[in-house]
């Protein structure tokens, strides 16, 4: 029986976020061999792949604002500068995978997704669809999008994740970032804080003032938002059994948590303290 996975790689692990357009070339590779690894030991595993646009999208996009609106001639040429820096960046990843060995089929969520307001409200999942069931491991990534109030806006790689759960039912999602889980403290502060095993409805209001934002540049909300998202993601999605915050600078991590459904690692979200079965 196929188990779906949605694994997303974060734009601040495979760039570096406070140099436009800086890959960090040898942690993509070995991520993607790590994730050929883990589809090669687990025949089963229908993995949906995201990833961010760390130094390349995020960086034309704060200069354009473009995830507020677009407006004018300039900010649609912003629009169109910020959706070619994502796809750079996204022809990386795919390539990459394709050399480890993985069927990466490319998606590109702005060619058919539709905002109303910066709420996404429309997204082909089709393609997606037939991709997994043929065994293709099909790719996505934050996007600019049209938006019928603003014009133009930008979907992060968790909103397309949050859509495509609702009708593709994965059991896990895997958020894979630069540190071990959840802290009580932001890494960028200088204070050492300590990882949060378990985030429930019940526990995170008082957690929440723990959550700092992104380091570097971050158009699409830094880790709060992306917690928020993902605790009322679990509860609205049956057959989520736990969102995974993990670190990607841990050689080996990332095939072990694809590997093992039952791997405890970095922070938890459930729908309830007890964690599940």
């Amino acid at each position: 029986m196929s188990e779906i996975v949605f694994l997303k790689l974060g734009g601040s692990l495979l760039t570096d976020k406070t140099q436009p357009q800086a890959l960090r070339s040898a942690v993509l590779a070995r991520l993607a061999g790590e994730i050929a690894a883990a589809l090669a030991a687990r025949p089963h595993l229908r993995l949906l792949i995201g990833h961010g646009s760390g130094s390349f999208g995020h960086v034309a996009a704060r200069k354009h604002n473009t995830r507020a609106g677009v407006t004018s001639p300039a900010g649609w040429r912003g629009y169109a500068e910020t959706a070619r820096a994502a796809a750079l960046l996204h022809r990386h990843v795919v390539d990459a995978l394709w050399e480890a060995g993985v069927p990466a089929l490319s998606i590109q969520p702005s060619a058919s997704a539709q905002c109303r307001d910066g709420e996404l409200l429309a997204l082909d999942e089709r393609p997606i669809r037939v991709a997994l069931a043929q065994g293709l491991t099909p790719v996505v990534y934050g996007d600019v999008a049209l938006d019928s109030v603003r014009g133009g806006t930008i979907i992060s790689t968790e909103e397309i994740f949050a859509w495509l759960a609702l009708r593709l039912a994965p059991r896990r999602i895997v958020l894979v970032g630069e540190v071990p889980g959840v802290l009580t403290a932001d890494p960028a502060s200088g204070v050492a804080g300590e990882l949060i095993p378990t985030i429930t409805p019940d526990n995170l209001p008082a957690l929440i003032q723990a959550l700092g934002g992104s380091r570097g540049v971050d158009v699409t909300g830094g880790m709060a938002a992306k917690v928020a998202a993902m605790l009322a993601l679990v509860q609205a999605q049956p057959t989520l059994d736990a969102v995974q915050i993990i670190s990607g600078l841990v050689p080996d991590l990332v095939r072990t948590t694809l590997a093992d459904p039952a791997l405890h690692t970095g922070t938890r979200i459930v729908r309830t303290a007890q964690a599940p079965h």
